[in-house]
């Protein structure tokens, strides 16, 4: 089988934005999932079951004359074993970014591709080091508004760049879409990528 296009049931830009990148043609679905942890859950089965709840309700919602792949992605910032979620506030945000200032820390990125034959998905590890962060700059970042709506309250992509001393791992997986693992999946669709990159001029449904 091969897809012309695929379904990306994500709001995120950022991921829109790295399909953009390699010239998948994708088209949007809205979804919604309780993403709450459930008691004694390990990160990485966190990250792959929210992934996969993703995927099904994206293809749930597929137009039915439509049989293209839905792609889902979740994303978890981990320290010492627990996940770092998006910050509530201005307090929590220079929080989670001073327990993150001088450390390594990891995050994990689960992507699952949907078919009608069933689901398939990888996990991306990386490392991140941090440099020391003062409380001033840390508070100063807040401000920036960046870190508002992002796992453990920064992007790598952002002005949070400054921070990070050392990755070891996907850079695009810390942004939210590893495509080394993202590309193996299409591939075993026949998805084709590196076309013209698309603008972004997708619909949703």
């Amino acid at each position: 089988m091969t897809a012309d296009f695929i379904y990306l049931a994500s709001e995120s830009p950022r991921r829109r934005a790295l399909l953009a990148q390699i010239g998948v043609k994708f088209q949007l679905l809205a979804v919604a999932v309780d993403e709450s942890m459930v008691p004694g859950e390990a990160p990485e089965q966190y990250v792959a079951r929210v992934c996969l709840m993703k995927a099904a309700a994206g293809a749930a919602v597929r137009p039915d004359r439509q049989a293209a792949p839905v792609l889902a992605a979740d994303t978890a910032v981990v320290l010492d074993g627990s996940i770092l979620a998006k910050p509530t506030d201005a307090e929590d945000g220079a929080r989670m970014l001073r327990r993150l200032s001088g450390r390594v820390h990891e995050v994990l990125t689960a992507v699952t591709l949907a078919t009608p034959r069933g689901m398939q998905s990888r996990l991306c590890r990386s490392q991140v080091t941090f440099r020391s962060i003062g409380a001033d700059e840390a508070r100063a970042y807040w401000d920036t508004g960046e870190p508002s709506d992002k796992a453990g309250g920064y992007a790598i992509q952002g002005r949070a760049a400054v921070f990070i001393a050392d990755l070891k791992g996907s850079y695009s997986g810390v942004m939210g879409l590893p495509l080394y693992e993202t590309a193996a999946l299409l591939a075993m669709e026949g998805v084709p990528v590196w076309r013209t990159p698309v603008s972004g001029t997708q619909h949703e449904h």
